[in-house]
């Protein structure tokens, strides 16, 4: 006959039972407390041993009343996405504060190397980690690197600096990204040739950077009659973003697809209604918002890669809290996966 056993965490109220002690002398041991004989000791060690337990480091802060502070370094810029993301975390605020731990959103110019650095530098030492849309620049992991010494826990959100010190990188893979718009746009334009326009925020944010090699790796390999032009920088910012597609539609009349790899999407839509191009370029684009939401459902953007602010302001936090409290980090819990929406499976 099988067994089958309901699997559940072991408490420390199991390892009392199986030691044949006190609740609290077995709270004494494990948190190494005097005025447990040597024998009592060793068989609470062994029921630990046996059980498998392993002490809930969030509660024990809880008891002892220890606050954790983490910053979240967010870009200054007001974009839909970063907006929505602000807005995740200001919600995981009120969740992790529940386990004692506590957020301070910052806004910094995230496309400034020097002032993301000096923000980093100047950082109050009352926070305990910090997570930040990264810059991959010397400075900038210089400054992070120098947190980690401090014994601050980094974590990079959305962007990425590999190359730091820094503990965890909460968000998609951006080359799979990049290489997912590619095959979109090649098996939309399957059997046209001409130009591809390709707008990034900056190639210094390694999101953008790593999107954009994906997005031409397919595109070279695989669709030959497709070029992609060189990327313009737009510092996710829609009036750039509108001159740049204004000049893309003009300079290039057999323009066939645009690829923006960052924000700023309503500069590059009134760009199109003004050509009266809105049907006749494929573009794809990133992050579902309300703008882009409308801009899928009219037909102006042809698909949209997607990542969950949510999820990765919830990750981000939960990943400090674990490495502030020794806890274990699940990766298949905290990997942010890349989403597709087309027109047909918006909900």
């Amino acid at each position: 006959m099988t067994e089958h056993r309901l699997l559940r965490r072991s408490t420390l109220e199991d390892v009392a039972r199986e030691a044949g002690v006190s609740l609290a002398t077995a709270d004494r041991v494990v948190h190494r407390r005097d005025g447990v004989r040597e024998k009592t000791i060793r068989r609470v060690e062994a029921a630990i041993a046996k059980l498998g337990y392993r002490p809930n480091a969030a509660a024990a802060s809880l008891s002892r009343n220890k606050t954790w502070r983490f910053a979240f370094m967010l870009p200054a810029n007001s974009n839909a996405f970063i907006a929505n993301l602000a807005e995740q975390v200001e919600r995981t605020s009120d969740w992790l504060t529940g386990q004692n731990g506590f957020i301070d959103v910052m806004r910094v110019d995230v496309f400034d190397p020097v002032t993301l650095a000096k923000a980093l530098w100047d950082l109050p030492a009352v926070y305990e980690g910090v997570a930040v849309v990264a810059l991959d620049d010397a400075r900038v992991r210089a400054a992070m690197d120098d947190l980690v010494a401090r014994g601050v826990h980094v974590v990079t959100l959305v962007s990425d600096a590999p190359g730091s010190r820094r503990a965890n990188y909460v968000g998609i893979d951006n080359p799979a990204a990049g290489r997912t718009a590619g095959s979109l746009m090649g098996r939309f334009l399957r059997g046209q040739k001409g130009f591809v326009g390709i707008i990034t925020g900056s190639l210094s944010l390694r999101d953008h950077a790593e999107r954009h090699f994906g997005f031409r790796q397919v595109l070279s390999a695989e669709y030959p009659d497709l070029v992609g032009l060189p990327p313009a920088e737009g510092r996710d910012d829609s009036a750039r973003n509108h001159e740049i597609a204004r000049a893309l539609l003009a300079q290039h009349p057999d323009l066939v697809g645009i690829y923006n790899a960052g924000a700023g999407n309503e500069g590059i839509a009134a760009a199109l209604r003004e050509a009266g191009a809105g049907r006749d370029i494929v573009w794809i684009a990133h992050e579902l918002t309300g703008d882009t939401r409308r801009l899928l459902l009219e037909g102006t953007i042809a698909a949209i890669i997607n990542q969950d602010p949510g999820h990765e302001a919830r990750s981000a936090a939960r990943i400090l809290l674990a490495l502030c409290t020794g806890q274990l980090i699940y990766p298949d819990q905290e990997r942010i996966r890349i989403e597709i929406f087309l027109r047909d499976n918006l909900n």
